[in-house]
This record gives C-alpha cells, sequence and structure tokens, in this order.
C-alpha cells in the first residue's frame, strides 16, 4: 500500500470517529425535564398576572363604586337644593300677592262705602249715575280677581265670634240673638287659602 493511500485511510477513520449522530443530545440535559420547568414558569407567570389583573379590576369597581355613592350623594343634594328654590320662589310669590291684596283692601273698602252711602237722589241723578256704576263694576272685578288669587270673604254675620276670624270691636245687646253672635259686620275680612290677611272687624251680641 502507498502511503499515500495509508494517509486517506487514518483521515477517514478520524472523522468518522468525531461524527457524532444527528439523535444524539449533548451530555447533562434532559429534554422532558427542560420542557418541564418552562412551562412551570409559564404558568407561574401566567398566574402572577391573572392575580395582579384581578387585584387592578377590584380596586377599580371599587373605585367605581366610590364614585356612584358620590354622584348619588350629589344627585340627592341637587335635587334637594331645587325643591328648597321652588319652594321659596314660591312662598316669595304668594308673598308678594298677599301684599298687594292687603294695599289693595283699603281701596276695596271705600269703594264698597261710596255704593252703601251714595244718597238715592245722586242715584238717580243722570250725570252722578255712571260714576257710582264704574266704581261698582271696579269693585266686582277688584273681587273676582282676589277669588282667581284664592281670596275669600270671611263668613260674619249671624256666626259664632270666632277669634280666629273674627275682631270684636264692641257688644249690644240684642233681644234676638244668642251671646257672642256676629250681628253686624264692621268691616270686611280676607283669607288667602288657611291665612287671615285681615280679620273681620265685627259687632257681637252680648
Amino acid at each position: 500500500m502507498s502511503k499515500k493511500a495509508s494517509m486517506h485511510k487514518e483521515e477517514k477513520h478520524e472523522k468518522g470517529q468525531h461524527k457524532q449522530p444527528a439523535d444524539e443530545q449533548p451530555l447533562g440535559i434532559d429534554p422532558e425535564v427542560s420542557s418541564g420547568e418552562a412551562s412551570e414558569g409559564a404558568c407561574q407567570e401566567s398566574d402572577a398576572k391573572v392575580q395582579e389583573l384581578e387585584k387592578a379590576l377590584e380596586e377599580a369597581q371599587q373605585q367605581a363604586e366610590k364614585y356612584r355613592g358620590e354622584m348619588m350623594r350629589f344627585a340627592a343634594d341637587f335635587e334637594n337644593f331645587r325643591k328648597q328654590k321652588e319652594r321659596e320662589l314660591q312662598a316669595a310669590g304668594t308673598r308678594s300677592i298677599e301684599n298687594t291684596i292687603r294695599e289693595l283692601l283699603p281701596l276695596v273698602d271705600d269703594m264698597k262705602r261710596v255704593m252703601e252711602h251714595a244718597p238715592d237722589d245722586l242715584e238717580q241723578s243722570g250725570e252722578a249715575r255712571p260714576y257710582l256704576e264704574g266704581v261698582e263694576l271696579l269693585w266686582k272685578n277688584l273681587l273676582k280677581w282676589f277669588e282667581r288669587k284664592g281670596v275669600k270673604q270671611i263668613e260674619a254675620c249671624g256666626q259664632k265670634l270666632d277669634v280666629n276670624f273674627h275682631e270684636a270691636i264692641t257688644q249690644v245687646d240684642h233681644p234676638d240673638a244668642e251671646p257672642d253672635t256676629v250681628i253686624e259686620e264692621y268691616q270686611t275680612g280676607y283669607v288667602m287659602g288657611d291665612k287671615v290677611l285681615r280679620h273681620a272687624k265685627v259687632i257681637v251680641a252680648r
């Protein structure tokens, strides 16, 4: 055998010794153990993420419940404020009407006295009659306006004296009336709803 052939054979032998099978793994590494550890690590990381998300969700729900409670309290406070302002405005409007009516009552009294005490010859006079009719018309219109505002005259004559509605200015003997019965109305009284605007001034039987 030639020297060249001998060298070629030795090279092939050395290559054969260093060649590693395709399915052979590095020494000291177990494929199943490595895969299990990786899977366990991934599960632990996933559980941690889930716990973190659950905690964040719980905190968000608590915060949302807090905001919801605050909004409900705010809405309740606003509704109470709105109702209070409505009551105040209504009360202010009622007081304004009451004050206006009180200021008109003396005028109503004067017109009533003019009609009651006008001389008969003046009522029959052609020149004076239109004025008296005008006063009467104005008086009736004022009373109608009073009624639209809920104002009514207080009943007096024939009623038992009621200090809630009547003011007795004097007492007189009267054979046909029971004691403390109103026998004459000196000044008409008025009520608005359940509120007395002016007590009726009356004369009662002794």
